[in-house]
């Protein structure tokens, strides 16, 4: 296997993982809360970053790809740990 396939199997494996984490995370903070705008926040940075990883993909610049797919579930990952998004699946989150 080359490079590039190998680059296309962890994109795929990315935006599986992150799609479904995308779909099951919540926000944990109080709704007119500080803690909910920055929730909202970072859902946002993710949706964006999600939308990003398919965009590069779409014009076959994987590199590009795998490093927003790679930022978007980080967002998620970081909201998740700070608190104020809810994630419970330790297989789509990592846990404190």
């Amino acid at each position: 296997m080359d490079l590039e396939e190998e680059i296309r199997i962890k994109i795929r494996n990315y935006e599986l993982l992150t799609e479904e984490a995308l779909r099951k995370v919540s926000i944990k903070a109080k709704k007119d809360s500080k803690e909910y705008e920055i929730a909202m926040d970072y859902l946002s940075m993710a949706r964006n970053y999600f939308s990003d990883a398919q965009h590069f993909k779409q014009k076959k610049d994987l590199i590009n790809s795998l490093a927003a797919l790679s930022y978007a579930h980080a967002w998620l990952d970081a909201g998740v740990r700070a608190g104020i998004l809810k994630g419970e699946n330790e297989r789509l989150f990592t846990q404190r």
